[in-house]
C-alpha cells in the first residue's frame, strides 16, 4: 500500500507560494492564512505553514481580533507552533493594533455613530482590558485627534473629567465623542457609564464643548448613547 506523498510549499507552483505571491502581486492578494504562513515560515513534517496557519485561524473562528486576544499557551498547543512562532504572531497583531494609534493623516468626517465607531474600533474592539478614549472634533465635523484618557482592568477604568476636557481644550475641539470598550462583549451601559456620561456632558456645556455621543465598543459591534436617545 502506497504512503501518501506529503508536499511542502516548495513543491507548489511558484505563483502559489505565499512569499513569491507577495512579491509578485502585493500583500492585498494574500489570504489571512497566507500572510500568517509568512510569519510562521515553516510548518511541521506533516503540514505546510499554510495548513498550520489555517488551523490556527479556524481555532479562533477565522477572526483576527479573536486571534489577537489569545494567550501564548493557546497558540503553542499546535504542533509545529513553538514559543518563538507564537510570539511572532502576537507581536505582528499588536503592531497592527498600534498602527491604528498613529496620527491620522486624513481627518475623517464624523457625522454619525458609525463614523465614530470606524475611527476607534480598530484600537478598542479586541482589548482584554478597558480603555477610555476621546475623539476630538472641530467645527467642520472632522476628527482632529483621539486620546486615551485612562486604562483599567477587565471590569472598569477611572475617568477624570479634568483630563478629558484638558485634552479637548488643548486640541481646540468644539465637540467630543466619548468611547470605551467592554472586554466582556456586553454592550449595555452600566449605571456608572450613564452617570459618567451625564457628568461629562454637563461639564462640557460650561466649557462650550459639546459631548455628542458615548460609544461602548465590543468585539461584536457598538452601543451608541446618542442613537439610543440617552444623551441627556
Amino acid at each position: 500500500m502506497y504512503e501518501p506523498i506529503k508536499l511542502n510549499i516548495k513543491s507548489w507552483a511558484e505563483e502559489d507560494r505565499p512569499r513569491e505571491k507577495l512579491l509578485a502581486k502585493g500583500s492585498a492578494s494574500l489570504s489571512d492564512a497566507e500572510l500568517l504562513a509568512i510569519l510562521l515560515r515553516s510548518g511541521s513534517r506533516d503540514e505546510t505553514a499554510v495548513g498550520l496557519a489555517q488551523r490556527v485561524l479556524l481555532d479562533s473562528g477565522n477572526d483576527l481580533n479573536q486571534l489577537g486576544r489569545q494567550p501564548l499557551s493557546a497558540l503553542t498547543k499546535f504542533k509545529g507552533l513553538g514559543e518563538t512562532k507564537a510570539l511572532t504572531i502576537l507581536a505582528a497583531l499588536e503592531l497592527g493594533r498600534r498602527r491604528q494609534l498613529s496620527d491620522v493623516k486624513e481627518r475623517p468626517v464624523l457625522r454619525s455613530s458609525l463614523d465614530a465607531y470606524n475611527a476607534i474600533s480598530g484600537i478598542l474592539a479586541d482589548l482584554p482590558y478597558e480603555e477610555f478614549w476621546v475623539l476630538m472634533i472641530n467645527r467642520g465635523s472632522r476628527m482632529i485627534g483621539r486620546e486615551c484618557i485612562s486604562t483599567g482592568g477587565v471590569s472598569g477604568t477611572v475617568v477624570d473629567a479634568k483630563i478629558v476636557f484638558k485634552r479637548a481644550l488643548d486640541s481646540m475641539a468644539t465637540s467630543i465623542v466619548l468611547c470605551h470598550n467592554h472586554p466582556s462583549g456586553n454592550l449595555q451601559p452600566s449605571k456608572a457609564d450613564i452617570q459618567l456620561t451625564r457628568k461629562l456632558k454637563k461639564a462640557g456645556k460650561v466649557l462650550d464643548i459639546a459631548v455628542l455621543d458615548h460609544l461602548i465598543i465590543g468585539v461584536s459591534g457598538y452601543y451608541s448613547f446618542a442613537d439610543e436617545g440617552i444623551m441627556t
